[in-house]
């Protein structure tokens, strides 16, 4: 599978990650463990794709933050309000067995405008 091919598949599959986050947000019954997994989920397969396109190669990790720095490292400029995307790591490694433990943590309400922001900056730059 050439980059190009990866890289589309990561874009459809982040949309399905945000997809469920569009649907069910507003829904009290959901709770933060669960939508946080897929806002993390969305992230990640986002950042990979970008990774992707650029040739870079990257880790096996779901570990925004080591996702973000490489890009950063590789001279890849993000908004700075998107350094709040490794607020949603916990959620694909931690959270997923254990409940979420401090408010702080928490800021669903913001996760899919962070996501919305980063697939319009990641599809713009792969074109």
């Amino acid at each position: 599978m050439t980059r190009p091919e990866r890289a589309a598949i990561l874009l459809r599959k982040a949309r399905q990650d945000e997809l469920i986050l569009e649907r069910l947000l507003g829904d009290a019954d959901v709770d933060d463990e669960t939508l946080g997994f897929h806002a993390q989920q969305a992230a990640e397969k986002l950042l990979k794709a970008l990774l992707c396109s650029l040739g870079i190669d990257f880790p096996r990790t779901h570990d925004l933050s080591v996702l973000l720095e490489l890009l950063g490292s590789r001279g890849v400029d993000l908004r700075p309000e998107h350094a709040s995307l490794e607020r949603l790591t916990p959620f694909g490694t931690t959270f997923r067995y254990d409940e979420v433990l401090s408010e702080e943590s928490r800021d669903r309400d913001s996760w899919l405008g962070w996501i919305r922001c980063l697939r319009e900056v990641v599809e713009s730059r792969i074109g």
